[in-house]
């Protein structure tokens, strides 16, 4: 008789204060590890952007989280940290502090005022580069707008938020474009990045804006992405001489972020809405 699962999980809306807003992400409380391919499946079945499983407290005081689109497993995701955060500290009653064990390495969760948590994680600026081919005219920006590339995603860079707002990529051209980064020598620079985000200054409270678009890992838009605001944030700090800034992404469903620098390490808060509870059975 093959075994059953139960597993306790979470619909969480992250980087927002108000339901059917931000990013929707899945949580799944595990009792023991699954196989990466269980996890796809269960991914690939809540179909969103990311689905977090998160395992047991260890002896170290860090738990393994793992983060899955639809259809690959990622290195770093900030709004299933952030709903993971909020499922263990404000569902289920666990202290903050949290500690993560990730492929991004220790990630630790810490509360704020006012409802938000603040996650610490390892920066990613990105530096000036020219465009893969066919990336500008897939997302449907001028020839020449200006592009930069970090270790996880493309930057591109238009003038205003009401350009960012009214973008309407080819995501068939787009997931056919390659982003892998060349090294001096013509060759690939290490695995390509996660996807693009196209920003702009910010108005109305936010200092900058962006959307991001993630065709080659299974996600067409991302509402609100953590990740992006890695790379993001060191973009405009250095462009605005400042280290603590307010975002927006303008997405459909919109988020609000707030990053602050910490040495080679960024600090990037939100708040989070959770939406459904229930028992994930197979």
């Amino acid at each position: 008789m093959p075994r059953r699962f139960s597993v306790p999980f979470f619909q969480i809306d992250a980087f927002t204060n108000q339901a059917f807003a931000g990013n929707p992400a899945a949580v799944c409380i595990m009792e023991e590890e699954i196989s990466p391919e269980a996890m796809l499946r269960i991914s690939s079945e809540m179909n969103l952007s990311e689905t977090a499983f998160v395992q047991p407290l260890a002896a170290d005081g860090t738990r393994k989280l793992q983060w899955f689109t639809p259809t690959v497993e990622v290195p770093l995701c900030g709004h299933a940290t952030l709903a993971t955060s909020h499922a263990l500290i404000r569902e289920l009653g666990e202290e903050a502090p949290l500690r993560f064990d990730t492929l991004s390495g220790i990630l630790t969760v810490d509360e704020e005022e006012e409802g938000w948590l603040r996650m610490d994680f390892p920066t990613d600026p990105p530096e000036e580069a020219e465009p893969p081919k066919g990336l500008l005219k897939a997302l449907g920006c001028p020839s020449g707008t200006p592009t930069a590339v970090s270790e996880k995603l493309w930057v591109v860079r238009l003038k205003t938020e009401n350009a960012i707002r009214k973008l309407e990529p080819d995501m068939t051209a787009l997931a056919k474009v390659d982003l892998a980064k060349i090294s001096s020598d013509d060759t690939p620079a290490g695995d390509p990045p996660l996807g693009v985000a196209v920003t702009a200054p910010g108005k109305a409270g936010a200092d900058f804006v962006s959307r991001f678009f993630g065709p080659w890992v299974g996600v067409n838009e991302d509402p609100v992405t953590g990740m992006a605001h890695t790379v993001l944030g060191p973009y405009w700090m250095e462009e605005l001489n400042a280290t603590a800034l307010r975002a927006r992404q303008v997405s459909a469903r919109g988020g609000d972020l707030r990053i602050r620098a910490d040495g080679d390490r960024i600090s990037i808060s939100g708040q989070a809405v959770t939406v459904v509870k229930g028992t994930l059975e197979w």
